[in-house]
């Protein structure tokens, strides 16, 4: 998987480097989707396969070499996101923001909170692991400690109680300026201060499930204040 480097490099995260208050104050509501319908809506399921079913948005990879993408368009830069997750099957999922017009990251990806069985990472894909230049010399083991040193303070992990199956989690992710703080049921979990989170245009939020399925409901996001 491309983010490995991200994985193994995070710098380890405890409870004293998240603020326990807020970064970011709910503004403007610009998404507001309970899925209570039939069909995806405004979601695209860019790399199979997500769908709606039974009230809430699915995702499961049916294809070898990649997870499945769903992908909501919103213009934003400094946000408040909400959701609920479920895992059904897999071991986690990214939530990410991407800039499609952006061309310095590999697939304009820009940042992302990652959920792992035991760890939340969260990444500045803009300024690391996806970055093109340390994207292709980490293709090259004669430049690849030369990359690791580029994604120094790039990521972050934090150890989180063992995600279980089909049970129901709140995530709230504030992303202000050039930082992001993530919260889950009301506990703050993690926090990355890295420049490439800034960028001015994020064009675009979307799950990444790898495995069998997730399922997400209720899922916000407001224009910071």
């Amino acid at each position: 998987m491309r983010l490995l480097a991200f994985l193994c490099l995070a710098t380890l995260c405890t409870a004293a480097d998240i603020p326990t208050e807020a970064i970011a104050q709910k503004g403007e509501l610009i998404l507001d989707d309970n899925f209570e319908r039939k069909d995806l809506g405004e979601w695209k399921s860019l790399i199979p396969t997500f769908a709606i079913e039974g009230g809430e948005l699915k995702g499961w990879q049916t294809r070898s070499d990649h997870g499945a993408v769903g992908r909501v368009y919103r213009p934003m830069k400094d946000v408040v996101v909400e959701f609920k997750f479920q895992l059904v099957g897999s071991t986690g999922f990214n939530a990410v923001f991407d800039d499609q017009k952006f061309k310095g990251s590999h697939a304009g990806h820009i940042c992302r909170v990652a959920f792992a069985p035991t760890q939340l990472r969260i990444g500045d894909d803009k300024e690391g692991v996806m970055r093109n230049d340390i994207y292709e010399m980490r293709k090259d083991p004669a430049h690849k400690k030369d990359a690791d040193k580029l994604l120094e303070g790039r990521g972050s992990a934090t150890a989180i109680p063992k995600l279980e199956q089909q049970k129901w989690y709140q995530v709230t992710i504030e992303l202000k300026g050039d930082a992001i703080r993530v919260i889950m049921d009301g506990k703050p979990v993690g926090y990355l201060k890295s420049p490439g989170i800034a960028h001015e245009t994020k064009s675009s939020f979307h799950f990444t499930v790898s495995g069998p399925g997730a399922l997400f409901d209720d899922v916000k996001i407001w224009q910071a204040k």
